[in-house]
């Protein structure tokens, strides 16, 4: 609070405005409730992320996990085997009912500072105080039109739903519930942080959104681990090297969009030199200091963290978590006078843009040809990230093997890497570009997410990776294995991995896509393209992973009906293809009828050619799928014989004896009926 006062006081951002003042109250309040709301949405998330991945349970059931079942008639608490209360060793789930107690108190509050700072963001725009004649009808017209009212609306509305589910939390299951549904609360709070039409409108998206869920994670975890601390005894030490591990992650992401966040603002050094750029540096500053004293914990705290005799918290990690909550809390009142602070270059709407500028939201790039498939590129930080993400972690895991003495197979690295990169190149590379302004570069796009980079995820074999990589956890936590596992074996993935759905998925939902509103809500809207992106991604390596997969999961069916399923796949896809080529209207045509490009394109014709391409793309890489089906199938008789060759070995062919003997009595006995 003093951060975020002190920036503002430096700033002037919360002085009267010349042309229309809401007033001191809420020029003053409002920063004050966003630094409010932030906290109480870093301890939210940061608390639900240590319930997920960094505290264990009880074991008796206290804090809503069920504990083992109890005769009729018996009392828990008369179990002699159980230790009482008082002589319990702290650490063994002591601290769970304290991070959910935190987390049911920080969503409601986290909530109701949405409420509120939408009612002062309205009187923020409009320059007018709270209440008088009309101010209700104003504030939902604001809500239900304008688009920065109706994104405050819809994370009002999420928060709400979200502070229920962290008021319900009592195991994994609910935590998780209530983790994805804060998750969704920052994504309209993000859209509405950069205005759309502006410059690199997707970037600033993505940006401030991983910039404010890393940061709620790094801040909130340390926050409800220091008021869990008293009641970790002997799992502290393992509790803090868990957090700092994920810190780490936190600091990265932090880092990465807020150099996005700070780019897109400055443009250039020289933005350094003003009000903002002078707050920023302060804020870099901090987060550098931040940075260090994460490093000394990691360093030198968590391994002096040994248990006092008396049970207490050892004075070392109150000493430097103090600091660096402390800290967080300065970085955080700095962020708020900063977004409050106008930077050198405006994030309004930008005027005069072409029809194809303000539909695709980024400007018009050069006609296509074979060099600028491969040389343009569209600033994606979310998928960037991602790709990266994908091709470093699988490596490390490989590197992890290898010291240990395991062999991976180079094979199934080289897949991976070539499918992390034909990511990066489909989702933020020419495809990207063009998939906005021309179907047929839409559908390049598309059918190489669905149907050519899930072969090469699948052949790289990721989940068998990550499972003899990634280490177990014995201490009643859940860590990245514990929870692949349960996510391999959970209801949902059994459902969406069998054959017929997975196949129904991947077919079906092309048609649900392309023939309703959403295949033009993905081409106009930031979040519709990424859901596009995830889900065909997903659909395809689901589907193939149930066709060639080597990972464990689904119940793969036998190979006749695995070639049957890929065969109604492959004429799905030519009878698809050959309907858009057939077409007289256009798909999305308020979207691709209206662009008007400069170097002039026919939409239908360029339709006509995507229909094409997804005829030819669908079914090559259905070919190759049918190939490596059918060998797959010869390999399996080829282990199952030799499989009999040896067991008849063992035994001497007793199976084949068994079976004359048999025949003989049979012939005997047709021989007496004669």
């Amino acid at each position: 609070m003093l951060a975020a006062l002190f920036g503002l006081a430096f700033s002037g951002a919360a002085g009267p405005t010349e042309l229309a003042d809401a007033g001191p109250l809420v020029r003053w309040s409002r920063p004050l409730i966003s630094v409010t709301w932030q906290l109480a949405a870093s301890v939210t998330i940061g608390g639900l992320m240590l319930l997920l991945f960094v505290l264990s349970p009880p074991a008796d059931g206290r804090g809503g996990v069920a504990g083992p079942e109890v005769a009729p008639g018996h009392n828990r608490t008369n179990n002699p085997n159980r230790p009482s209360r008082g002589n319990r060793p702290r650490g063994a789930g002591e601290a769970w009912p304290i991070a959910t107690r935190a987390v049911m108190i920080a969503g409601p509050v986290w909530a109701a500072c949405l409420v509120i700072d939408l009612v002062l963001g309205y009187a923020t725009v409009a320059g007018r105080p709270i209440g008088g004649a009309g101010f209700g009808d104003e504030l939902a017209f604001y809500l239900t039109e304008i688009s920065t009212g109706r994104a405050a609306l819809v994370a009002a509305v999420l928060a709400a739903i979200m502070s229920v589910a962290c008021v319900a939390v009592a195991g994994y299951g609910t935590a998780a519930i209530a983790a994805v549904l804060a998750v969704a609360v920052l994504i309209p709070i993000a859209t509405s942080g950069h205005a759309s039409g502006s410059a690199y409108h997707e970037l600033g998206m993505s940006g401030m959104f991983g910039h404010l869920l890393f940061a709620a994670i790094w801040v909130g975890g340390l926050v409800v681990l220091c008021l869990s601390a008293p009641r970790l005894g002997r799992d502290l030490a393992g509790a803090a090297a868990r957090y700092s591990r994920i810190a780490l992650w936190c600091f990265l992401g932090v880092g990465v969009s807020g150099a996005a966040n700070a780019w897109l603002r400055l443009g250039g050094w020289e933005g350094f030199l003003g009000t903002y750029g002078a707050l920023l540096a302060v804020k870099i500053v901090i987060f550098c200091a931040l940075g260090g004293i994460g490093l000394l914990h990691r360093v030198r705290t968590i391994r002096t963290l040994e248990p006092r005799p008396d049970g207490g918290t050892p004075k070392a990690f109150w000493r430097l978590a103090a600091v660096e909550v402390l800290v967080m809390g300065a970085v955080m009142g700095v962020a708020v006078a900063l977004a409050d602070t106008g930077p050198p270059v405006p994030q309004e709407a930008q005027e005069n843009l072409s029809p194809a500028e303000e539909l695709s939201q980024q400007p018009v790039p050069a006609p296509p040809t074979f060099e600028r498939w491969f040389t343009q590129g569209v600033p994606d930080l979310l998928f960037a990230c991602l790709a990266a993400v994908l091709a470093v972690v699988y490596v490390m895991w490989v590197v992890r093997l290898h010291r240990r003495g395991d062999r991976w197979p180079l094979g199934r690295t080289v897949v991976w890497l070539v499918g992390a990169a034909g990511f990066a190149w489909i989702t933020f590379g020419g495809p990207a570009v063009y998939g906005r302004i021309l179907f047929s570069a839409h559908m390049v796009q598309h059918m190489t997410l669905v149907m050519v980079l899930p072969i090469l995820f699948t052949l790289g074999a990721p989940v068998t990776l990550a499972l003899r990589a990634l280490p177990a956890r014995t201490d009643g936590t859940r860590g990245p294995r514990e929870w692949l596992l349960a996510i391999v074996h959970s209801r949902w993935a059994r459902f969406a991995s069998h054959p017929v759905i997975a196949a129904v998925n991947f077919a079906g939902s092309m048609i649900l896509f392309y023939f309703t509103p959403l295949f033009e809500l993905a081409l106009t809207t930031h979040i519709g393209h990424v859901a596009m992106v995830v889900h065909f991604s997903l659909a395809g390596y689901v589907f193939v992973n149930v066709l060639i997969g080597i990972d464990p999961g689904p119940r793969r069916p036998i190979y006749p009906l695995r070639l049957v399923l890929l065969f109604a796949t492959m004429a799905f896809h030519a009878f698809f293809g050959i309907a858009i080529i057939s077409m007289n209207t256009l798909l999305a045509a308020d979207y691709f009828g209206a662009l008007g490009l400069p170097w002039g394109v026919d939409a239908l014709a360029d339709q006509e050619t995507g229909g094409e391409i997804t005829w030819g793309i669908g079914e090559v890489p259905s070919l190759a799928l049918a190939i490596g089906v059918a060998v797959q199938w010869a390999r399996s008789d080829t282990r199952e014989a030799r499989r009999r060759d040896r067991k008849a070995d063992r035994d001497d062919d007793a199976e084949l004896a068994a079976y004359n003997a048999m025949m003989q009595r049979m012939a005997k006995g047709e021989g007496r009926r004669d």
